[in-house]
C-alpha cells in the first residue's frame, strides 16, 4: 500500500515502493488516497513504472490511516466511493480493482451497497475480505456475504470479477470457497505469511508438508534475498531488521494440515484460526522454529544471515534449539520488555497535519509505581500462560 499524497510530494520510500522485480509478469500497485486529483497524479507515476494496474485500498484499519479519511473509512459513504472510483477510472489509463471490506463496524455493514458502487463506477475488480474493519481478524470472514454480493452482481448483469478474501490457509480451503460462494479467485494474505508455498501447493493441487531442514532452507533464501536488496554489511543488516525477525511472528505459526487429516476440520473452522499448541515431547529445532518469542525471532534471523549457507544454518540453528539461552527463553518468554513490533506503512509528514492526533488530550502520565505494577501483572499472566502449556506472546 502506497500512500498517494506522500508519492506525489516525492517521499523516497514511497516512490522505493513503485519497484517491481523483473520477473513479476502481473505488476499491480495499491495505492491509499480519497481525492481524484491526487489519485491520478499518483497513478501516472505508476504507469511510469510498468504497473498494469492500480488497486485502490478501501480496506486498511488502521487508526492513522481512517483517521485521514483513507483506507476502510471510505466504505462509510457509499456515494462518495462511487464518485472517487469513477473519477479515477474516467482520469487513468490503467484498469482500477477496488479492495473492500464488509464495512467499518458490526453495526453498519453495507458490502452490498459498496460493490455496487464500485461495479457501476467502472472498477475492473472488486476484492472483498469478508470481516469489518472494527473486527480486524478477531472473527471469521463471512463468506456468505461475499456469496450474496457475488450473486446481486451476476443478477445485475456485470461480468466484473470478485474476488474473495479471509481465513485462507490451504489450496482445499481455497478450492471450497471458489466453489460456494463462486468467486473468481482468492486472495490469500497471512496464509501467505506462514506457509508462503500456498501458491505451489494450489497450482499442484497438494500439501507439500516440508521438514524442518527444508523450511530452513526457505528461510535462509529469504535472509539472502534481503542481502541482495538492502546490502550485505551492517547498513544492509539494519535495514533488513525491520523485515525479517518479524516474518517469524507468522512463520513460527506453520502446521501442516494434509487434506485427508483435516478437510472436514476446516468446514467447522478455518485452520488459520486454530490455536497451535507446541507439544514438549518435538525436536528441539521443531520447538524453536514455533517459537512465538521475538527474542528468539531474532536469534533465529541472526543466524540465517550470519550462516554460509543454509546447511549451515539449520546446523546452527538446531544447535541453539538445544542451548541454555533458548532454556531460557522457554522458561520467561520474551526478554525484550516492549510489545513485539508490527509491520506497518505508516503515513508520514508534519506534526498537526499527518502525526499528530488531534481532538485527543494526552492522558496522565504513569508513576514509576504503576508502570512496575503493569510489568508485574503481564509477567505474572506470561507465566501463567506458557504453565499451561500456551505459547507467548499469544496469537
Amino acid at each position: 500500500m502506497i500512500y498517494a499524497r506522500s508519492l506525489n510530494k516525492g517521499d523516497a520510500v514511497e516512490q522505493a515502493r513503485l519497484r517491481s522485480s523483473p520477473n513479476e509478469c502481473l505488476y499491480v500497485v495499491q495505492f491509499a488516497t480519497n481525492q481524484i486529483n491526487e489519485g491520478v497524479k499518483a497513478i501516472k507515476e505508476a504507469k511510469q513504472m510498468a504497473a498494469h494496474a492500480v488497486d485502490l485500498n478501501c480496506g486498511c484499519p488502521i487508526y492513522e490511516v481512517t483517521r485521514r479519511g483513507l483506507g476502510s473509512s471510505l466504505l462509510r459513504p457509499p456515494k462518495k466511493l462511487y464518485k472517487l472510483v469513477e473519477g479515477l477510472v474516467q482520469q487513468s489509463d490503467l484498469p482500477i480493482t477496488v479492495k473492500i471490506r464488509l464495512g467499518c463496524e458490526a453495526d453498519s455493514i453495507n458490502c452490498l451497497e459498496n460493490v455496487k458502487a464500485a461495479r457501476e463506477a467502472g472498477a475492473s475488480a472488486i476484492t472483498i475480505h469478508g470481516r469489518t474493519a472494527q473486527q480486524g481478524y478477531s472473527k471469521n470472514a463471512d463468506w456468505d456475504l461475499i456469496k450474496q454480493a457475488v450473486e446481486e452482481t451476476r443478477k445485475d448483469g456485470y461480468d466484473i470479477p470478485i474476488i474473495g478474501n479471509g481465513d485462507i490457509l490451504t489450496y482445499y480451503e481455497a478450492n471450497r470457497r471458489m466453489q460456494e460462494s463462486g468467486v473468481d479467485s482468492v486472495m490469500v494474505g497471512r496464509g501467505a505469511l506462514a506457509k508462503p508455498w500456498i501458491f505451489q501447493e494450489f497450482e499442484k493441487q497438494q500439501t507439500w508438508t516440508p521438514t524442518a531442514q527444508e523450511r530452513v532452507e526457505v528461510y535462509k533464501t529469504l535472509a539472502e534475498y534481503m542481502k541482495d536488496h538492502f546490502g550485505n554489511d551492517d547498513m544492509g543488516r539494519k535495514k533488513s531488521w525491520n523485515f525479517l525477525p518479524w516474518h517469524f511472528e507468522f512463520l513460527s505459526r506453520y502446521k501442516a494440515y494434509p487434506e485427508h487429516q483435516y478437510s472436514e476440520d476446516s468446514i467447522a473452522q478455518p485452520l488459520i484460526q486454530k490455536r497451535i499448541i507446541v507439544p514438549d515431547d518435538m525436536d528441539p529445532i521443531e520447538i524453536l522454529l514455533a517459537n512465538r518469542c521475538s527474542d528468539a525471532h531474532d536469534r533465529i534471523a541472526s543466524i540465517l544471515w550470519d550462516a554460509d549457507t543454509h546447511i549451515d544454518a539449520y546446523s546452527k540453528l538446531c544447535s541453539y534449539a538445544e542451548s541454555d539461552e533458548f532454556a531460557t527463553i522457554l522458561q520467561t518468554g520474551s526478554g525484550n520488555p516492549e510489545e513485539d513490533k508490527v509491520l506497518a506503512n505508516l503515513p508520514k509528514g508534519k506534526a498537526g497535519k499527518w502525526e499528530k492526533r488531534r481532538g485527543r488530550k494526552p492522558g496522565p502520565k504513569r508513576s514509576e509505581e504503576e508502570i512496575a505494577q503493569i510489568r508485574a501483572e503481564r509477567a505474572a499472566k506470561k507465566a501463567r500462560i506458557l504453565a499451561e502449556g500456551g505459547v507467548w506472546p499469544p496469537p
